[in-house]
C-alpha cells in the first residue's frame, strides 16, 4: 500500500504531525505500507492539487480541509480549518452521515496538531503515545507558543528550537520528508548529529542573527503593536518572536514580508504580554477577511508576490486596527 501523507510545510508542527500519522498507521492500521511526504503551503489562490492526491489512501494533517473525495484521512486543529462554507458543511454532512466516522478529525481546542492526532491516534485507534511524548510536549511548546521567555523563543538552546529553525529555513525540497521518518524514532537532540542536518545549523544561525538585527532597524512599536516591513529583504522565514525579544511592551506585531512564492502579513501576539485575554482581538477573524486565518493569537495573510502593494495596504489596516485596540491602554 502507498499512503501519501500532506502535512503543512515548512512547520514544526507540520513534520511532527506527518511523523506522528506515519508511525500511527504502521502501527495501528497497515503495517509495511509505504510512505510519501508532500509539504502544503498556504498562497494565494488554490492550495491542493487535486492530481497529487494519488496515493491509496491520501492524509492531510495540520493543514486546511479538502473536500476531495480521494482524502481518506485528515487531521486538523486550526480555527481557520475550511477554505469555504460549502467545505464546512461537506465535513458536517458526512459526520452525520457517517461516511468520515474515524477518518477525519478536527478540533480546533488543541495546541498543536501533533497532540491532537496523539489523543485521537491513541483514545480511538488504542495507540501507544508514550514513547513519542518528547516530540508531543515540543509540538505544543513550539506550535503554542508556550517558551518561558522570549529568550528561550529567539537564542534557540533547545534542539527542538533548532530544528524548527531549520525546517522554517530549508529550500531543499527533500529535506523536511527526509527529517519526518526520524521524528518519532529519535531523539531530538539525536537528530540534530545527523550530517544531513548538522551541515546545514551553522548558516542558518548565522542568517538568524541577522535576520534579528534587520527586525530591530525597523520595528516600530506604538499603542501595543510592532509593524515592521522587511518585503525589500527577500527571505523564507524567520522568527516570529523576534519582535517581542526586542520589545516585549508590545501586545500584538504585524511583519510584512517576502518569499519566493508569496508575500506574506504575518499577524501574532505577544505569548508573555499581561494583557486580558479576555480584551484581545481574535486575530484568525481579521486574517479571514483578508484571505488569511490562523489562530484567535496568531495568524496569516498570503498574497501572491506581485501583490505587494495589496498586502501592504492590509497590513496597514491590521496595524491600524490593532493600535485602537490596545488592551493595555
Amino acid at each position: 500500500m502507498n499512503v501519501r501523507v500532506f502535512y503543512h510545510d515548512k512547520c514544526f508542527d507540520g513534520a511532527c504531525s506527518a511523523s506522528l500519522f506515519t508511525r500511527f498507521h504502521r502501527e495501528c492500521m497497515t503495517a509495511g505500507a509505504d510512505y510519501e511526504y508532500h509539504g502544503l503551503v498556504h498562497r494565494a489562490g488554490a492550495l491542493f492539487n487535486e492530481a497529487d492526491f494519488t496515493g491509496d489512501e491520501n492524509a492531510i494533517v495540520d493543514f486546511k480541509y479538502s473536500p476531495s473525495p480521494k482524502i481518506t484521512w485528515w487531521f486538523d486543529h486550526h480555527l481557520s480549518a475550511f477554505l469555504t462554507p460549502a467545505d464546512q458543511q461537506q465535513y458536517k454532512q458526512g459526520l452525520e452521515d457517517g461516511s468520515f466516522t474515524n477518518r477525519r478529525f478536527f478540533d480546533p481546542a488543541y495546541t498543536s496538531c501533533t497532540s491532537f492526532l496523539a489523543h485521537i491516534a491513541s483514545t480511538k485507534f488504542g495507540f501507544n503515545a508514550a514513547p513519542v511524548a518528547e516530540l508531543v510536549r515540543w509540538a505544543d511548546i513550539v506550535d503554542g507558543a508556550l517558551y518561558e521567555s522570549p529568550q528561550a523563543a529567539v537564542e534557540m538552546a533547545e534542539p527542538a528550537m533548532k530544528l524548527t529553525l531549520v525546517i522554517e529555513s530549508t529550500q531543499d525540497p527533500a529535506f523536511i520528508p527526509r527529517l519526518i521518518p526520524l521524528l518519532t524514532a529519535m531523539p531530538l537532540g539525536e537528530i540534530l548529529k545527523e550530517p544531513f542536518v548538522a551541515e546545514l545549523l551553522p548558516p542558518l544561525l548565522e542568517r538568524h542573527q541577522e535576520s534579528i538585527s534587520l527586525i530591530r532597524s525597523r520595528a516600530e512599536s506604538r499603542q501595543g503593536t510592532i509593524y515592521f516591513d522587511i518585503s525589500d529583504r527577500p527571505m523564507e522565514g524567520f522568527n516570529k518572536f523576534i519582535p517581542y525579544y526586542l520589545h516585549p511592551e508590545a501586545t500584538y506585531s504585524i511583519g510584512l514580508s517576502k518569499s519566493s512564492f508569496r508575500t506574506k502579513v504575518s499577524v501574532g501576539s505577544n505569548p508573555w504580554t499581561k494583557a486580558d485575554p479576555e480584551k484581545m482581538l481574535n486575530l484568525a477573524t481579521i486574517c479571514e477577511r483578508y484571505g488569511g486565518g490562523g489562530h484567535a493569537r496568531v495568524g496569516a495573510i498570503s498574497f501572491s508576490p506581485d501583490r505587494s502593494d495589496e498586502a501592504r495596504k492590509a497590513a496597514a489596516e491590521i496595524v491600524e486596527e490593532l493600535r485602537a485596540n490596545d488592551p493595555l491602554a
